[in-house]
């Protein structure tokens, strides 16, 4: 990487400058040898567009701005006398940038407004007089390109006037969202001595979430910031190399797609967004890093010999992504034979005969092992203590390691893991009457058995009561296990309720409030918890499925304590909030992650502490929904929304990202979001304060503007689980777990580093200054049970009860 970047650096601004062609992909390039032709170009004119032709939708953005600019006499845009030449209506980016600022109250910074004229500059709506700059807040002349090219007409008439503001109201928000691209692609156009120390922070703050790179250095990426750059190629059928041609370029994708032609065969793959190509061609030596795919034996084998005993770098992860993903392709059991092999590779051997090296070996041998074993219980904790297998390999282990005088150090090794076993025995012993309830009302699962310990794990050995239901909504309370199969469940619950069909005409479902029906699988486990909100549990024979429909209570809110929200302090409820979803999301083990991704079935494993963290994203949102659209009076549902966008603040100020989006969302909700009469009532200090959230929820370029503020924070994090989820599952679906027979490494890797993050956000233990403890068992017994109502239509339809539509 290090020759690279010192070529790129001569050629972005300290070399020849080479021939400019516009660009879509990202791209490292290297010094062009002067024997063959340039296959990638250099830094694109900042200045010019990206595109051939403006698309429909900027288009019309373009006219309407243009249209309120030249209807308004005091305006900035003008004909003006420029060097001798007369220039018809143009206008310096400042002022420009101050109109946009005084349009809409959603235009915040002068920052935000620059880069939505930068969007429409770089698709040839608005063009610098000179062609000589892109869009900046400084006194550079701009123009739309229909004053340019004379195409723009005669004055706008007040009809056009009106359609204008009509769209500007629709369409500004999209072109809001449109600049941080368009102001990061600017950048990417220019030379590196051109960027500015902010600019070249902005590139890397993007590059932390590029996975191509995600195994590079910090320091490397901050390299990279200054010689990345961007190109767009607007024609399908552009070659970007021809087969056998010496490599230039690495290049990034991130809009479009790329084929990949093979002569002889045509084409052999399509790239997509988020894929990477040329890499390999620009380098000789391949970096240490890493194993991309093997036999889950021979990457053992690998690992023991290349990443134990000190040997492995700092910014190796392949030790920790095997330790964290090992159970996807080499089961526990296999794991213990193969280490057992390895630990006793020395058990044919007449160690008396045997020479110096070979006993040194077999020592060596023994001594990773036991490290590997010290490093696994670090990695997935208490995963390790939880198989029967593995406790057993370790007490044998523990018993052999003190036997031999030469493994002093291991010795020590192994006794402390001991006395962590011994302890989360001990503490399993305590909790191991644990029993859970799935409420009747639809609550979320709380404890009831009067353990008062916090972060208190969901187990698959604990009971939890639950009723299943009929067709006929007649119904029985069973209590099993948390890991019992949907089978066993099924069988028991049809013996209850006097179904007289056999197991296999039998399905268990589940109805949510909506009436939709999802079918659980015979090996399903962890039932009960895997439900939506005000989800049920029903049997039924197959042939009858279209007769089950939601109970009448489903369609009402949950039952939940008389508490008047709005007596309560916004930030005292938001502290209580964040200490009690704190211990739902540390009772989440990252392998739960693994198990919802693959499905539980394949491994047999419960989710519950993952499906009760996911349920209280979910309340949230709808509590915020249902209590908004309740509120019949206008001025106390206005303080409401108020309230619930200063319940947002706190939750953002206390690192609670999981309640911050589920507010947000839940204020964004249709149901909420057209209560215009409430929203024209909020004061501008809190409309913007929630344009500001929404920004930061936006999922546009894979949620951009989340990931880079949460890349900012140093844990205690409470993070937005649905994305976490979301991107295990496009590491997932995206990508085969075996390639040719081997174990696709590649992907293990993806999904580990998705399982680290979970793991930094709770690197460090919670602790917050209290507030007062006014109310303060009222406050915790309120934030436990949330009033909710999951029904979009039913939300919907009191929505327009509390504000009807106007004609």
């Amino acid at each position: 990487m290090n020759d690279i970047i010192t070529n790129c650096r001569l050629k972005n601004g300290f070399g020849q400058s080479m021939q400019t062609t516009s660009t879509v992909q990202t791209n490292v390039q290297q010094q062009p040898s002067p024997t063959k032709k340039q296959l990638s170009p250099d830094h694109p004119n900042p200045a010019a567009p990206i595109t051939e032709i403006p698309s429909p939708a900027m288009s019309r953005m373009g006219w309407a701005l243009r249209t309120l600019l030249v209807s308004d006499n005091t305006s900035c845009l003008k004909d003006r006398k420029v060097g001798g030449k007369f220039i018809r209506k143009c206008a310096p980016g400042t002022e420009l940038v101050e109109w946009l600022l005084n349009l809409s109250p959603i235009v915040h910074t002068r920052t935000q407004a620059a880069g939505m004229w930068q969007a429409l500059l770089e698709e040839g709506v608005l063009c610098h007089v000179a062609k000589e700059q892109p869009f900046k807040d400084k006194c550079f002349l701009y123009r739309f390109k229909s004053d340019e090219d004379g195409t723009a007409g005669g004055g706008p008439t007040s009809d056009d006037v009106s359609h204008a503001n009509d769209h500007i109201r629709e369409a500004l928000p999209a072109l809001l969202h449109r600049g941080p691209d368009a102001t990061l692609r600017m950048i990417l156009r220019k030379p590196s001595h051109e960027r500015t120390q902010e600019e070249l922070e902005l590139v890397y703050e993007e590059l932390l979430h590029i996975a191509a790179l995600s195994h590079l250095s910090t320091s490397i990426k901050r390299e990279l910031a200054s010689i990345i750059v961007f190109e767009a190629h607007a024609h399908a059928g552009t070659v970007l190399f021809n087969q056998g041609d010496e490599g230039r370029s690495w290049y990034i994708l991130l809009k479009g797609s790329v084929d990949v032609v093979i002569h002889g065969k045509g084409t052999v793959a399509t790239l997509k967004e988020g894929d990477d190509f040329g890499k390999l061609a620009l380098i000789n030596d391949a970096p240490r890093y890493t194993v991309m795919s093997g036999t889950p034996q021979k990457m053992l084998e690998h690992l023991l010999e290349t990443r134990l005993g000190g040997q492995a770098g700092p910014n190796d992860p392949f030790l920790d992504d095997f330790l964290l993903t090992h159970i996807v392709f080499m089961p526990t059991p296999l794991l213990i034979d193969e280490l057992a092999a390895n630990y006793h590779a020395d058990a044919d051997i007449d160690l008396r005969q045997a020479s110096d090296e070979d006993q040194e070996y077999f020592l060596t041998s023994k001594r990773r092992v036991v490290q590997f074993i010290q490093r696994w219980v670090l990695a997935v904790r208490h995963a390790v203590f939880d198989d029967p297998l593995a406790v057993e390999f370790i007490e044998e282990l523990a018993t052999d390691v003190e036997a031999e005088p030469a493994l002093q150090e291991e010795a020590s090794i192994i006794h402390h893991v001991l006395t962590q076993l011994s302890r989360y025995q001990e503490d399993r012993q305590m909790n191991a009457t644990q029993k859970w309830k799935l409420p009747p009302n639809g609550q979320p699962i709380c404890l009831f058995s009067g353990n008062t310990h916090s972060k208190t794990v969901i187990r698959p050995d604990d009971d939890i009561i639950f009723r299943v239901y009929c067709a006929d909504h007649t119904y029985c309370t069973l209590r099993f296990p948390m890991a019992t199969s949907a089978e066993v469940i099924k069988a028991c619950a049809a013996d209850k309720l006097q179904i007289a069909r056999l197991p296999d005409d039998l399905l268990l479902v589940e109805v949510k409030s909506s009436g939709e029906r999802v079918v659980f699988k015979d090996n399903d486990v962890s039932i009960p918890t895997a439900l939506s909100l005000n989800g049920r549990i029903f049997v039924s024979p197959k042939d009858h499925l279209d007769a089950l429909t939601p109970l009448p209570e489903q369609e009402v809110p949950t039952d939940a304590p008389d508490v008047d929200f709005e007596a309560l302090s916004t930030k005292d409820v938001a502290y209580h909030m964040t200490l009690f979803d704190w211990d739902l999301f540390w009772a989440v083990h990252e392998y739960e992650l693994l198990y919802h991704t693959f499905g539980r079935h394949h491994f047999n494993k419960i989710t519950s502490n993952l499906d009760v963290f996911i349920r209280r994203f979910n309340e949230i949102q709808y509590w915020v929904v249902t209590e908004i659209v309740s509120t019949t009076n206008l001025t106390k549902r206005m303080s409401l929304v108020k309230k619930f966008i200063k319940l947002a603040a706190f939750c953002k100020e206390y690192q609670n990202l999981n309640a911050f989006f589920a507010i947000v969302m839940g204020l964004s909700n249709t149901a909420v979001s057209r209560l215009s009469l409430t929203w024209d009532k909020l004061p501008s200090k809190f409309r913007k304060l929630f344009t500001e959230y929404e920004a930061l929820i936006d999922p546009s370029r894979n949620h951009r503007a989340y990931r880079m503020s949460v890349g900012k924070l140093q844990p205690p994090v409470i993070p937005f689980m649905p994305l976490l989820l979301k991107d295990m599952t496009f590491a997932h679906e995206g990508n085969k777990t075996s390639l040719d027979g081997l174990v696709n490494f590649e992907k293990m890797h993806m999904m580990a580093q998705t399982m680290r993050a979970v793991r930094f956000c709770r690197s460090r233990h919670l602790v917050l200054d209290p507030p007062s403890p006014k109310n303060e068992n009222e406050i915790r017994n309120y934030i436990r049970c949330f009033r909710t109502i999951d029904n979009q239509r039913v939300l919907n339809s009191m929505s327009q009860k509390v504000e009807p539509r106007r004609s």
